[in-house]
């Protein structure tokens, strides 16, 4: 066996491992045993098969020649030496019985062989490579929007063994033009001569070989321009103790790719890189690990943890296994790389070629966000103003008497952001992984709380149900425009930034929810109008995987990126029906598939999405859908029952009951001849009559009706889709700096509020929420007196209702604020193009509530400087 004492070449697991071809197979996700179910007959296979493989190797190895260690043999003779020099060949350090002696005993007959054997072995290599790559270009396109000059970057691999990764990399970026300088740094001879001639046979003239310990490496010793280590003394012993390097170096990128489980003494390797990276650099690792929840579970700063935990037997079989080799799985080894660097992303996977082995891709940058000279209150007040209307972004001139306004009525201020950035800076622990994103749309939240996991990592909505161009016409939204409305899909979130508003406050207590909205926003910056149409008009792309990877990561959250690596196949499945077929919502576009195939509808309905007139679609309704889809059989049967409301449509009981009770009241139950009887069932036909009669009498679906088009074709069309499908909306907002003034809050609603600076708002869009408090309860009070603090005067509280007059409204007028009823679902009337809520209202603030709001209006003075942080 060959100890491994310092960086190796990437991938360098010599030993056993290779044996799982022959007899790790079924080991799903790490949670079932190493060898299946049949314990007794797996491993006398496995060892047949080693025994045959083997003695097949011998008898090649015998047979043929003598070759030039550094000619590549073929693939079968590859595997046959990696075979012999894994399990039968004696490893042995020569008389200086150095660590480098050892990784040359073990290397050195196998080194022309060692990239044909780790194909299969070493997986995430590209999907590193690609994770880091697209950092480093939005850094780069991010400057250059800035107006700073920009400089070919310097990359750094270490334990970079036969170059395998470096070619690679030309796969995404042309190596010779991208990259300034690369250094492939290696502690392998052999495996470091196999690099040079690739390099030669390649014709890259900037990539240097460094046969080196990977601490003693020194970029200043290789690059012009760069000051080197101050005043070496001429005692090593001295040197040692007195020789400090600097908190950052001048690699813009450094990776490391299944070297750090090699490395016994890694903590001196890792403590050495942060003085190696430069300040704004991007780090890559990729390697195998094994770990509980337990040992993270606690952490915030992971960036996610997403499949990361391996069961109690995976992890004492994989550690085991790979100790074999002196490769150490500890979870140290990982967690000291969190702890010493900041996390941007991170991915947790399973080799699945071979027994599910458990690796890991992770991408990190310095620990200290922003600017190396930032001082920690300068990154926590800069935090807080990116998480709320904070003081921190109004003139300086003015700041002490808006703070001491904001102590006096609200000294609940900071953001639960600022809360955790303040803990984790007391204990010195990095960041969370928020802190690190090239962008602060999403605003830190602690994804273990049992207010979001809840959900099962499900959205509900896959479409927004609010009509975008009502809520345009309604609300006029102009730049001073502060606005807070809450997420569902995204869809109308998108149509309020395409109207230029100062800030929008997108609030979602569904994670998932918000990853969708942010997958929407980081597409506007990264992908172009046909690949942003195919992903969400046709809700299909077969490239979605790549695509993330490679140009969509940099723009995400670590959370949101885990969950779409994860859901990739939303977008691929090519016999699926694609994003439209997701989220709790599914199951009501999934009954009306039903339906149409019940009574033999499926023409009809293409029919019904290819009418050119609005007659045409009314005949096709009145004559052959409206009388099975609204039969009172599928009512009784599906629409009814409160399971279906509930998971289907998201319609909870209190939302319920007030469409019972509207019924209740109506002249169809109360009337002199009443037509309907005061029971669910009917209250819900009846209910559904009134919104889906008018909107195929009312609105063209094939031209005009996005929302009732996705849900009978799966998919938007050219012609009729959402406002934030339109080629100008891409256009406007794929600009540089378009999404700025976004924030997504995963929180309740009252909670975010209570965290905005009072008299900031100007509109605050809550959907339906307030159908959700039970009748007279003091939650809906507190709610609506939240309202009032964070709008400014003459603030609007835009609402839809299941109800024509719902009970809360008189608490509106209670608190501050007028009412009124901008449209009702009277005498078929249809409001919007969903139709879906009774009535729409504006509720406008016209008074303060003790103690009084802050108004900024008041506190502004006719010299206004520039803004600062």
């Amino acid at each position: 066996m060959c100890p491994s004492h310092w960086p190796t070449p990437s991938g360098a697991v010599p030993g056993p491992l290779e044996a799982a071809f022959a007899g790790i197979s079924d080991v799903h996700g790490g949670d079932l045993l190493p060898f299946g179910i049949d314990l007794q007959v797996q491993p006398l296979f496995a060892g047949l098969a080693i025994a045959l493989v083997g003695g097949i190797a011998l008898s090649r190895l015998s047979s043929r020649p003598k070759t030039d260690d550094d000619e590549a043999p073929g693939l079968l003779r590859s595997f046959f030496l990696f075979f012999y020099s894994s399990f039968l060949k004696p490893h042995q350090a020569d008389s200086k019985a150095t660590q480098q002696d050892s990784l040359e005993s073990f290397y050195k007959k196998q080194a022309g062989a060692y990239d044909a054997t780790r194909k299969v072995l070493l997986q995430g290599r590209e999907d590193m490579l690609g994770l880091v790559i697209a950092q480093l270009k939005s850094k780069a396109g991010q400057a250059t929007a800035a107006g700073k000059n920009q400089t070919k970057p310097i990359w750094v691999d270490i334990g970079g063994g036969t170059g395998w990764n470096i070619e690679a990399m030309d796969r995404f970026v042309n190596v010779p033009e991208f990259f300034s300088s690369v250094y492939l740094v290696d502690y392998s001879p052999s495996l470091c001569k196999v690099a040079r001639k690739r390099f030669d046979r390649l014709g890259w003239k900037n990539i240097t070989v460094v046969c080196e310990d990977a601490r003693r490496f020194r970029l200043e010793n290789y690059e012009t321009g760069m000051s080197p280590a101050q005043n070496p003394l001429r005692s090593p012993v001295l040197s040692y103790f007195n020789q400090q390097r600097p908190e950052h170096g001048g690699a813009d990128l450094v990776t490391m790719s299944y070297s750090l489980s090699m490395i016994p003494d890694y903590y001196s390797v890792i403590d050495s890189v942060t003085s190696l990276l430069s300040p704004h650099g991007i780090l890559g690792v990729v390697d195998f690990y094994v770990q509980s929840k337990v040992d993270f579970s606690f952490r915030n700063y992971t960036g996610g943890a997403l499949g990361r935990h391996v069961n109690a037997l995976s992890r004492m079989f994989w550690r085991a296994w790979f100790d074999f080799d002196r490769v150490g799985l500890e979870p140290s080894r990982r967690d000291y790389l969190e702890y010493k660097f900041g996390t941007v992303l991170n991915i947790n996977d399973r080799n699945k070629a071979l027994g599910y082995i458990p690796y890991y891709v992770w991408v990190g940058c310095h620990k200290k966000p922003f600017s190396p000279s930032s001082l920690p209150h300068e990154i926590l007040e800069r935090i807080d103003a990116l998480a709320t209307e904070s003081p921190y972004l109004y003139p300086i001139n003015q700041g002490d008497a808006l703070t001491r306004a904001v102590e006096r009525s609200a000294p609940e201020i900071r953001s639960k952001a600022f809360v955790t950035a303040v803990q984790n800076l007391s204990a010195n622990l990095p960041l969370p992984a928020f802190f690190y994103q090239n962008h602060h749309w999403r605003i830190y939240y602690d994804d273990q709380l049992q207010k979001h996991t809840q959900f099962n990592d499900e959205y509900i909505y896959a479409f927004t149900w609010e009509d975008a161009r009502v809520d345009e016409r309604i609300l006029k939204l102009g730049p001073e425009d502060k606005v807070l409305a809450i997420s569902s899909a995204g869809d109308n979130i998108l149509s309020y930034l395409a109207q230029s508003p100062a800030r929008v406050h997108a609030v979602d207590l569904n994670p998932t929810q918000n990853h969708l909205l942010e997958l929407k926003a980081a597409s506007y910056t990264a992908l172009s109008y046909e690949d942003f149409w195919k992903i969400f008009g046709q809700g299909k792309h077969a490239q979605f995987r790549d695509l993330l990877v490679n140009k969509l990561s940099p723009h995400l959250s670590a959370r949101a990126f885990q969950f779409w690596l994860k859901n990739a196949h939303v977008f691929q499945n090519k016999s699926g029906h694609g994003l439209y077929d997701t989220g709790g919502s599914r199951h009501a576009i999934r009954a009306m598939r039903w339906v149409a195939r019940l009574f033999g509808l499926r023409s009809t309905i293409s029919k019904l999405l290819d009418a050119k007139t609005l007659n045409e679609q009314r005949e096709i309704w009145r004559q052959k859908i409206r009388p099975a889809l609204l039969s009172k059989l599928v009512c009784n049967l599906v629409v009814a029952q409160e399971s279906f409301l509930w998971t289907a449509l998201g319609v909870p009981k209190n939302q319920l009951a007030m469409i019972e009770k509207d019924h209740a009241e109506s002249d169809l139950v109360r009337g002199d001849r009443p037509a309907a009887k005061n029971s669910r069932s009917h209250a819900i036909w009846h209910y559904m009559v009134k919104t889906l009669d008018p909107v195929a009498e009312e609105t063209h679906i094939a031209k005009d009706n996005p929302y009732y088009y996705v849900c009978l074709a799966g998919q938007f069309s050219r012609d009729c889709h959402p406002h934030y499908l339109a080629p100008d909306v891409h256009a406007k907002l794929s600009k540089p700096g378009a999404l700025d003034s976004l924030r997504i809050h995963t929180d309740e609603l009252d909670e975010v509020i209570a965290r905005i600076t009072p008299g900031t708002l100007t509109v605050a869009v809550v959907m339906d929420s307030m159908d959700w408090f039970d009748p007279g309860s003091p939650a809906a009070a507190a709610q609506i007196t939240k309202l009032n603090r964070a709008l400014k005067m003459g603030g609007r509280v835009m609402l839809r209702t299941s109800a024509l007059t719902p009970w809360y409204v008189k608490v509106f007028e209670a608190h501050g604020f007028t009412a009124k009823r901008h449209g009702a679902r009277i005498d078929g009337a249809c409001i919007d193009r969903v139709n879906m809520y009774a009535s729409c209202w504006i509720c406008t603030k016209v008074g303060n509530l003790p103690p009084p709001t802050p108004e900024m209006e008041h506190m502004s003075g006719s010299e206004v400087p520039g803004l600062t942080i």
